[in-house]
């Protein structure tokens, strides 16, 4: 009965296979979530699933899924202005990390708010890092596991791109006393800020400029930050000290590929790595936009080895939205999420969620699919998936980019 529900909710979805839709909520008519989902199990024991919006009006929104069948909106919060969007991001324990970015260089709030989330229905601010500058948009996404330092892509005050297009850099926020937040270190591509030595780096056809975009640390290896640069492809960075990060290798298959790296996972069991490139354009413009299997038993040597499967560009390029990948879900160290170095999970926007067997990763299988019917008002056209987070009893949520809200999925495989 409560499947059904969930199908009544949703409606009958285009796709599925080895899933089963459990639960769906429309977030309050703001069903538009960007890439910021984190499991808390507050001090009550409940599971409260927070997530950052896509844009405003709204900030974030936590629901309350210690039922994952029957999830239920406990708070939501509104952004301050209609130029500034969260997006991103992270809970350790009882405090949140939320992202801010502006749509416009100069504006704020631009950089890091850090949340008291005991009481998950009264999340009370503790601190606030400003990121804002006349060259700065904020910060655009966090990593926040360890209870000690915020990962970020993000403008500073004192940064100046030589092109706009170039103003976020890595970013590390020493959050120890969380009261007073302080930077610790930074780092960017050379050639991309005012005053640095080394030329400006080439400019791609579709230019998405080169910066920062997921920066995740994981406890396996502290000493490293797998940074996705966008058009400047993947680093595996030294972060030993990380008043002074260094890269140690680069993976950019970018050109000829049309750009955008996202996120670099580490398979630390695995030695690979998996690099997605987002799709930031609607009706294929950008395609071909694949998730890498990157060999990494030498890690100043990455070689990548195969990409994972994708559905038919002749079916989904032109059905409208984007088509492409987008995120994985990333491992995230907590003891409310799934770790599997052999089941890769990965938003696709119109081409839906996907699930990949890598038991071989020279032949990489789909074992899994959900795309959702069309929501009621989707500006797409379609369902456009644009993140997923995956429990540690294997409970998949993913959530669609413009108004289709939360999905609540059961494996079956």
């Amino acid at each position: 009965m409560l499947a059904d529900a969930a199908l009544d909710s949703a409606g009958k979805p285009d796709l599925i296979t080895g899933m089963r839709l459990i639960g769906h909520d429309l977030l309050a008519g703001f069903g538009g979530v960007g890439e910021g989902m984190s499991l808390q199990r507050a001090p009550d024991g409940r599971r409260i699933m927070w997530m950052a919006h896509e844009g405003p009006p709204k900030n974030f929104t936590g629901v309350d899924v210690t039922d994952p069948r029957n999830p239920r909106v406990i708070v939501q919060t509104d952004l301050p202005h209609n130029k500034v969007r969260s997006n991103s991001l992270e809970t350790t324990g009882n405090i949140m990390a939320v992202a801010y970015q502006t749509y416009e260089p100069g504006l704020k709030p631009a950089g890091v708010e850090l949340f008291d989330i005991s009481e998950p229905e009264n999340p009370r601010s503790i601190s606030f890092f400003d990121c804002s500058g006349p060259y700065s948009r904020g910060v655009h996404q966090v990593w926040f596991v360890d209870g000690e330092y915020v990962h970020c892509a993000s403008g500073t005050a004192d940064l100046k791109p030589r092109n706009q297009k170039d103003d976020q850099a890595y970013l590390i926020i020493d959050v120890r006393d969380p009261a007073k937040p302080v930077e610790v270190g930074r780092w960017w591509q050379p050639g991309t800020m005012d005053g640095d030595d080394a030329p400006p780096p080439a400019r791609l056809a579709i230019d998405s400029g080169v910066r920062a975009h997921n920066t995740n640390v994981y406890p396996e290896r502290p000493d490293r930050c797998y940074l996705g640069y966008i058009d400047g492809g993947g680093y595996v960075m030294d972060i030993s000290d990380k008043s002074r990060p260094k890269v140690i290798s680069a993976f950019n298959p970018n050109p000829p590929f049309p750009g955008f790296t996202h996120t670099v996972m580490p398979l630390f069991s695995r030695e690979l790595l998996v690099v997605t490139h987002e799709c930031v354009h609607d009706n294929g413009l950008d395609w071909p936009k694949l998730t890498w299997l990157v060999d990494a038993r030498k890690e100043d040597n990455l070689v990548p080895i195969a990409t994972l499967s994708m559905p038919s560009v002749e079916e989904y390029g032109r059905k409208g939205g984007r088509f492409g990948c987008h995120n994985v879900h990333e491992n995230p160290p907590r003891d409310t999420a799934l770790r599997s170095d052999t089941l890769i999970f990965s938003t696709l926007f119109n081409g839906g969620l996907r699930v990949h067997d890598i038991g071989n990763p020279l032949q990489p299988r789909e074992v899994a699919a959900f795309v959702p019917a069309t929501p009621k008002g989707s500006r797409a056209g379609t369902s456009q998936i644009n993140d997923v987070y995956v429990d540690e009893n294997g409970i998949v949520y993913c959530v669609d980019r413009h108004i289709g809200g939360l999905y609540v999925l059961e494996l079956d495989i």
